[in-house]
């Protein structure tokens, strides 16, 4: 599970963070296959073909606020406007009459607007008495109106292929009374750790060795992408036992990811089994925590080796994988990660030459977001992870900051 995060600074070998992102993306292809869900079903889908609106939504026009119904053209430019109310409209039971002039329709929200009619005014603005309602001044015409088509318009795309189908989208699908949607099939995702020194949970630890956290966080991850899962468990130091697992996973998964067997140590095999079995690219990336990463192919199946330290891993997962097994799956355009820029509420001390994604947490000061950094940074601590709410993105060139300093920070939340 070995890995290194000795700084890149004087490596010109070492791969930018964005240049390392924009070769995945650029060289994985969407997967192919769909098929049919339940509306209900749908939620975190992508949506497969794009869905066209069959008619008019609304289908008619109708009122936005329960008031009167009116033609413009009878309210007088000063001064109140009486008009006889000649009946009442409901959502789902419309009107069959016209309000022709000097009349007024009490109207609720959602009935469809009358023949003759073009504006509704609020009921609070009115006072009624005896069969007619005395309407004051300064009203516009069309308004607290909603036309045929505002939302969609027949033969309108109403949402893209590669759309991800979030609760929104489940409201849309269903406002054009459509029962099941085409989505695109699960990625399949394989994945093991790798290392002798991994122990599963429930057995004890032997002297020198540490439970697997990697593979739950990895399960965790790959369920919030919505990926269809094959845990593969811990494959030992062996370069047999590492060709037969990448080979089983080639044969049954889209993607692989492995956690450990990435650096230079004696018994990181990943590199020599990889060359031996399909094509491979490994990089030294100039970050931290991460720096070593495999990217590359096993059959028709991408790899993505991380590095083994728990913190190293979730950075690499979402700063790289992330957006490459998002176009493995088919989704277009890719999520834009939420950044923003807020003062340091502590000094932090960095090296000039290499990318660093510290863990922080945003918090409000005197009225006003700012970001610390959380206890321990090291690549091994995983409790960091769970203690912060974002990353604090230090570029190459930053040298250190002073509290007060602004900083980029990358929250969580919209990522994993």
């Amino acid at each position: 599970m070995t890995d290194s995060c000795v700084s890149p600074a004087a490596d010109s070998r070492s791969l930018s963070a964005a240049a390392a992102r924009d070769r995945m993306v650029a060289e994985v292809t969407p997967i192919t296959g769909h098929t049919f869900v339940p509306v209900r079903d749908a939620l975190g889908r992508i949506l497969a073909a794009e869905i066209i609106a069959p008619y008019d939504v609304p289908a008619h026009d109708n009122s936005a606020m329960d008031g009167y119904a009116v033609n413009f053209a009878s309210l007088a430019a000063e001064g109140e406007t009486r008009l006889t109310v000649v009946g009442t409209a409901f959502a789902g039971k419309a009107f069959s009459g016209i309000v022709g002039a000097g009349q007024a329709l009490r109207i609720m929200t959602g009935a469809v607007l009358p023949g003759g009619a073009d504006t509704v005014i609020v009921q609070e603005v009115t006072r009624v008495e005896e069969g007619a309602v005395w309407v004051p001044a300064g009203q516009r015409q069309g308004q607290n109106t909603r036309h045929a088509g505002e939302d969609l318009a027949r033969g309108q795309v109403a949402l893209a292929a590669g759309k991800l189908i979030g609760p929104a989208e489940l409201g849309l699908i269903a406002s054009l009374g459509l029962g099941e949607v085409a989505v695109k099939r699960r990625l399949r995702v394989a994945f093991f750790s790798t290392g002798d020194e991994l122990a599963s949970i429930g057995q004890p630890l032997a002297p020198g060795e540490i439970y697997d956290s990697n593979r739950y966080t990895l399960h965790g991850l790959l369920t919030k992408l919505g990926a269809e899962i094959v845990d593969m468990g811990v494959v030992p130091d062996r370069p047999e036992a590492l060709e037969a697992a990448l080979v089983e996973a080639a044969a049954n998964a889209d993607a692989i990811i492995t956690t450990g067997g990435v650096s230079v140590g004696e018994a990181d095999f990943i590199k020599q089994v990889l060359a031996k079995l399909g094509e491979v690219r490994f990089w030294k990336l100039n970050i931290k925590p991460g720096r070593p990463m495999a990217f590359g192919k096993v059959g028709k199946a991408w790899l993505f080796g991380l590095p083994g330290n728990p913190v190293a891993v979730m950075v690499s997962y979402t700063q790289f994988a992330l957006d490459a097994l998002h176009r493995m799956s088919g989704l277009d355009p890719l999520p834009v990660r939420p950044l923003l820029t807020v003062p340091a509420a502590n000094a932090i001390r960095k090296q000039a030459g290499r990318r660093e994604y510290l863990r922080g947490q945003v918090v409000a000061v005197d009225g006003h977001f700012a970001v610390k950094t959380i206890g321990n940074q090291g690549s091994g601590v995983l409790r960091s992870m769970s203690e912060a709410n974002c990353f604090i993105v230090l570029p190459e060139d930053n040298a250190g900051v002073q509290a007060g300093e602004p900083v980029t920070v990358e929250l969580f939340a919209g990522v994993y």
